[in-house]
């Protein structure tokens, strides 16, 4: 037996569990990808505007540092900047997600020791984690590759590629941080940092340089696609320093995987808190939760005081550009162009919002497949209880990121703190509809609580997306949060706020009724 016996059959099993994950985010990034040239097409349809756009982004470091400086003014090239790292950094995330899932996960839950048991190497589970990463960013790549293939098939093959690389690149992280940590949470915390500090540091650098040149950004992976410059004089040679990376990263993990026991790890685990300081369900939630809440809460303040800073520009980078006053209008309200730049940026921070939400209330689905429910349940501590201290760190959590995001956008704008305070608390009706939506499913059907994630993802793509396409409004209505009231600057109207909190509210009593009757599981 070779230590990759039983790769083939984890493999087909990976992809099995993952058959809802797996074209759910790839949909997502390819929807918002080729929906880009269109769209740019509409804002930018001649040289003049395209010249116009360059030179605003050059003097604006607060925009190169959100999405990153612009390399030509080709539709191709538009679209690589507007979408690059977002679509990138969704990649990394994905990938993250699938190889800590059928790594880490698996050991945590005692399914690997299992099949251990069998004929099976010990670097299959590995192998079979990384080959699955390896098929959603393939299909991404090929997706985005054939989508943009009428801008120039050179930078199409370019951009498609560095997503795929940059997705791989996270997704060796990952399995690395699986080697060294013994819980699948701090594996996802630990490579979520990683993707953090690539953000920041190309953040950093191309806020200091127009072309990304900066040693910062050249420090980040996510700097890496930016310097591949996609239909702009392709640099094909990143490729060769992402495929290093990944190599090496690779090659690094399965090194490791190779010197420890399953269900070690190689960073100690500190021992757990004294008896006492755990002495409730709900203190229990939030010891395990708790790393999640800070992170999310540290980067909804940072991403507040970002789009804060760029909400005195937003007049000047649009300028006389009626399609793009109107996109914002159609996402922020038509109560002036400031107005409608924070109501469209307060509520794309709802929607993604709604992702901590459903990443919290699945806590729930987590510790009863890895059978931690049970020795819990097993005392004087009923289904309910137990369940309330995970869902008040999700619905408490959730409205905790969304005042950090005020409070953050009140420090970038530097004024009007009431208005933009209830901009960003007046989504969270439609956020926790979404966490209520993900209780009912857990509760009557935990096999498909992860479909939960679906519908975070499709609230985002029609949030984001939707207007650009000049989607009608009935799509539009799709999503809970196209129902709310676009603040700050349109009136509050409380049926529909109210509306939400009731169906919320609805959705958890629901779940939770189920949740008390039906069995719990462990597998």
């Amino acid at each position: 037996m070779t230590a990759l016996t039983g790769t083939g059959p984890l493999l087909r099993f990976a992809l099995r569990r993952d058959r809802v994950l797996i074209p759910v985010w790839t949909a997502v990034n390819t929807v918002m990808v080729l929906s880009m040239p269109a769209t740019l097409k509409g804002l930018y349809g001649t040289p003049a505007d395209r010249a116009d756009l360059l030179r605003q982004v050059e003097t604006n470091s607060s925009l190169r540092a959100l999405i990153g400086p612009v390399l030509d003014d080709s539709l191709g090239a538009l679209t690589a900047w507007r979408v690059g790292v977002y679509a990138a950094g969704l990649a990394a995330v994905a990938s993250l997600l699938i190889v800590v899932r059928h790594t880490r996960d698996e050991e945590e839950s005692g399914r690997q020791e299992l099949i251990a048991s069998g004929t099976v190497g010990r670097r299959a589970s590995l192998t079979a984690a990384l080959l699955a990463a390896g098929v959603a960013n393939a299909v991404l790549a090929l997706l985005v590759t054939a989508g943009l293939a009428a801008q120039g098939a050179a930078g199409a093959v370019a951009f498609g590629l560095g997503l795929a690389g940059v997705g791989m690149l996270f997704a060796t992280t990952a399995a690395l941080a699986a080697q060294l940590t013994q819980s699948a949470r701090a594996a996802r915390g630990l490579t979520a940092a990683v993707l953090g500090a690539a953000f920041v540091l190309r953040a950093a650098g191309d806020a200091s340089t127009d072309d990304g040149s900066s040693a910062l950004t050249w420090l980040s992976p996510l700097g890496w696609l930016e310097n591949l410059r996609a239909f702009a004089d392709e640099r094909w040679w990143v490729l060769g320093l992402l495929a290093a990376a990944i190599a090496a990263q690779g090659a690094l993990a399965y090194g490791l995987a190779g010197r420890r026991d399953v269900g070690m790890s190689f960073l100690p685990t500190r021992p757990g808190p004294a008896a006492g300081r755990l002495r409730t369900a709900a203190a229990l939630a939030w010891r395990l939760q708790r790393g999640a809440v800070l992170g999310w809460s540290a980067g909804f303040f940072l991403a507040g005081v970002v789009y804060g800073g760029l909400t005195e520009g937003a007049a000047d980078l649009l300028g006389d550009n009626a399609k793009a006053r109107e996109i914002f209008e159609r996402m922020g309200g038509r109560s002036g162009l400031t107005d409608a730049f924070l109501a469209s940026m307060t509520g794309m921070l709802g929607m993604i919002g709604a992702l901590y939400v459903v990443a919290s209330v699945l806590r729930l689905h987590g510790e009863e497949t890895s059978g931690r429910a049970e020795p819990v349940l097993a005392n004087a501590v009923g289904r309910l209880r137990w369940a309330a201290g995970h869902l008040t760190i999700a619905f408490g959590g959730a409205a905790l990121i969304m005042l950090l995001a005020g409070l953050g956008f009140t420090a970038g704008y530097g004024k009007d703190a009431g208005p933009i305070l209830a901009a960003c608390l007046v989504q969270l009706p439609a956020v926790w509809l979404v966490g209520g939506l993900t209780v009912l499913l857990y509760g009557t059907a935990p096999r498909l609580a992860p479909a939960a994630w679906g519908v975070a993802g499709a609230c985002l793509l029609i949030g984001w997306i939707g207007p650009a396409l000049d989607a009608p409004q009935t799509v539009l209505d799709l999503s809970p949060f196209g129902h709310l009231p676009k603040l700050p600057g349109a009136d509050m109207r409380w049926t529909p706020v109210l509306t939400l909190l009731a169906a919320a509210a609805l959705l958890v009593t629901a779940g939770l009724t189920a949740l008390r009757r039906r069995d719990m599981t462990s597998s």
